[in-house]
């Protein structure tokens, strides 16, 4: 086929599928028309669109799988600049691909941290460069993550930052965050937060409770994380500005943001699947790959996140892809950092969390993964309309596989599901109208 301009053009066609688009309420079985970068047709058969099958450059029939909008993460560490032999921005685009993700957002708690447009860009052109995966990054809040000084939020706005964390960190300072909020309001985007008031923290490293005492492991209590976010609503009442809580793990916090959407406040929040699947009780062993922050939670933490889900309170289900080296997880469990690299499996731990025992049906999975994401970020993705960029995910719901963490694209291996048996694989990830990964 080819264009207005005599240039040729890239057709794909994909036939047979069941196409579940939440945004644009359809799961149905039907085909799918990709010509270049664009999304031309969306049809109950192959019939009603423009060509004969045969006269397509590229055919996917993907009888028996689920054809979605691709995946958006909006919480990784991809470690460039400063820790590259950790992750890199081309390791961790292909380990997002293969997992079905098409669009991610870098945290910018790297070293340097992404603090000026400059870094903002460096993101973003090699994000290009590697040709993988859309690569959407967030600015700090303050300069060095150090809670005193705001950094350049209105650069890097305008340099394509879609909104500002100092993840990892909390802001301490109330003043400094209502500063925040004020400017993020000028320039209209949103303010995330990783809730944890240190004083409160202390130096724990794991859940507050019986297994941190019988461990003899500093204890991170459950109010360290709703302090700051119970602090945070009441800035959000004053100044109506966009916030996201990131990776909650608590109950309490899980009524405390039932209470603030009640209020009508602009309130998002998200979960990630060691909030979901696993508990303190793994942490028994001294086992490093369990150390992450916030810390794995109780059983009730884990029931209340479930709730939660199927209450349709959380926005979105990110990763918190956190890849460390092999010698970092070596150390004793109070010096090593904390964190999961879990990108790889992600799609099939949510599968087991949240579709094999009912608390949500594939639809729902999807928007939480797509959707309702892209809007938190505010780019146009996560829907597959006519004109929309041709961002795809082909996934088959009826494989079973086992998690292998030597087989994973990313550079670590921190992950506590490797052997995991687990249903749900990504079979082709299109970005752009191209396919970027195949099974």
């Amino acid at each position: 086929m080819r264009g207005n301009d005599n240039t040729m053009s890239s057709e794909l066609l994909i036939k047979n599928g069941r196409v579940i688009d939440p945004a644009n309420g359809v799961d149905k079985k039907c085909d799918l028309l990709i010509v270049d970068e664009k999304i031309v047709e969306v049809g109950e058969e192959t019939q009603n669109l423009k060509l004969k099958t045969q006269n397509y450059e590229t055919v996917i029939d993907a009888a028996g799988k689920l054809v979605v909008p691709g995946l958006i993460d909006i919480h990784v560490h991809f470690r460039e600049p400063g820790d590259e032999e950790e992750e890199t921005i081309a390791s961790g685009s292909m380990a997002a691909v293969a997992a079905g993700f098409t669009s991610v957002v870098c945290m910018p708690n790297t070293n340097p941290v992404i603090e000026s447009e400059t870094d903002i860009e460096y993101i973003h052109r090699k994000a290009r460069q590697t040709r993988k995966t859309h690569v959407y990054t967030m600015g700090a809040i303050t300069k060095g993550l150090q809670g005193v000084e705001l950094a350049e939020m209105g650069f890097m706005a305008e340099a394509g930052a879609v909104g500002f964390t100092d993840d990892g960190r909390g802001v301490q300072d109330p003043a400094v965050m209502l500063r925040a909020l004020k400017y993020a309001a000028m320039f209209d985007v949103f303010i995330a937060q990783h809730c944890q008031d240190d004083a409160i923290a202390g130096e724990g490293v794991m859940n507050s409770g019986y297994y941190s005492t019988i461990l003899g492991l500093p204890g991170l209590d459950p109010l360290a994380e709703e302090a700051m976010l119970w602090r945070d609503i009441q800035l959000i009442k004053k100044t109506n500005v966009r916030y996201h809580a990131q990776h909650i793990s608590t109950a309490g916090s899980v009524e405390l943001i039932r209470q603030a959407k009640k209020d009508s406040l602009p309130i998002t929040c998200e979960v990630t699947p060691h909030h979901l699947l696993l508990t303190e009780e793994c942490c028994a062993e001294y086992d490093t790959n369990y150390k992450v922050n916030p810390p794995l939670r109780s059983a009730k933490d884990v029931e209340a996140l479930k709730q939660a889900i199927a209450d349709g309170l959380i926005d979105a289900l990110a990763t918190d892809h956190a890849p460390h080296l092999q010698s970092e997880r070596e150390l004793e469990f109070l010096t090593a950092p904390f964190g999961i690299a879990s990108l790889e499996c992600a799609l099939a731990l949510y599968v087991k969390a949240l579709i094999e025992p009912g608390i949500l049906d594939w639809p729902g999975l999807i928007r939480l993964m797509t959707e309702k994401p892209a809007k938190i970020i505010g780019v146009d993705k996560g829907a597959l309309g006519k004109g929309k960029q041709a961002d795809v995910t082909i996934i088959d719901p009826n494989a079973e596989y086992k998690i292998d963490v030597n087989t994973f694209h990313s550079k670590s291996r921190n992950c506590p599901y490797h052997g995991w048996k687990v249903k749900g694989k990504v079979e082709k990830t299109i970005v752009g109208g191209e396919i970027r990964f195949e099974a």
